[in-house]
């Protein structure tokens, strides 16, 4: 995809998560992947009404290559993700309320109790604290993520990754929905996981639905 194609999509992942309630004021960051370097948002600008001049080019490393608009804050925890995840090509960090109340209580939604989200996300772990802007929550979060597909970040929110913005975008809604649907259960008293065997099977699927 041309750049601007894809300044345009990550507009409209803003504007999605905006308005889905999964980012609030000026949270959040999202990014993609380019041969040298990385689209992503800028800081201090609401997602949901990102323009184009507020999509940063930056170099491998998180430095800015193009514009006058500051870099997302969170920056070089894109740029440590992509280091280590050759097979991520696109990063969406968000705070969907009821996913970031589990990463507040520090409760990892790694139990397999719906079958879409074994598929679409796998267990999501929980990336231990660091202060968010730093270094350290780069290196923890890229650490604590490894091969998932999402991850919760202690007393701050999530992160999300894949092959495309969609599918990260996808991964995010995902676990906002696991979220909700693991707190209700919880409430009403019982959560009945999948078995090892029945999470088996349903990778195994050749043509498994949400892929």
């Amino acid at each position: 995809m041309s750049s601007h194609a894809l300044r345009a999509e990550i507009i409209e992942v803003g504007r999605r998560l905006y308005e889905k309630g999964l980012i609030a004021a000026t949270e959040g960051n999202i990014s993609v992947r380019l041969e040298d370097g990385q689209l992503v948002t800028a800081g201090g600008v609401s997602k949901g009404f990102l323009k184009p001049e507020q999509v940063v080019e930056t170099d491998l490393d998180g430095r800015r290559l193009e514009g006058t608009c500051a870099v997302s804050s969170e920056v070089a925890m894109h740029a440590a993700i992509y280091r280590r995840r050759p097979d991520v090509n696109a990063i969406v960090h968000a705070h969907p309320p009821v996913a970031t109340a589990f990463a507040v209580a520090h409760m990892p939604l790694d139990q397999p109790i719906l079958a879409e989200a074994v598929l679409v996300l796998g267990p999501v772990p929980l990336v231990r604290y660091a202060p968010p802007s730093t270094a350290e929550l780069a290196e923890a979060v890229a650490e604590g993520l490894g091969g998932a597909g999402a991850a919760l970040l202690a007393n701050h929110g999530a992160v999300t990754v894949g092959e495309t913005l969609a599918r990260a975008h996808l991964r995010m809604e995902t676990l906002e929905h696991l979220a909700r649907v693991t707190l209700m259960a919880r409430l009403l008293g019982r959560v009945s996981p999948l078995s090892a065997d029945e999470v088996q099977y349903l990778l195994r699927l050749p043509t498994a639905p949400y892929r």
